[in-house]
C-alpha cells in the first residue's frame, strides 16, 4: 500500500494489555479491539516473586 493511502485509510487498532488505553481510543472514536493479556511471568507465581524481589 502507498503511504498516501495508508494515511487516509480508517484507523484501527489492537490494543494489547491495558484496558485505559483501548478505552481512551473508544472515547476518540478510533476502532478498537481490546486484547487482555499479561506478561507470562505475571500469571506464574514464582516468576513473579523472584521479580518482585528484584524490585522490577
Amino acid at each position: 500500500m502507498e503511504i498516501h493511502k495508508l494515511l487516509q485509510a480508517e484507523i484501527r487498532v489492537v490494543n494489547i494489555g491495558l484496558r485505559a488505553f483501548a478505552r481512551d481510543l473508544e472515547r476518540c472514536k478510533t476502532s478498537v479491539v481490546h486484547v487482555d493479556w499479561a506478561p507470562p511471568a505475571v500469571s506464574n507465581p514464582r516468576i513473579a516473586a523472584l521479580l518482585a524481589k528484584l524490585g522490577a
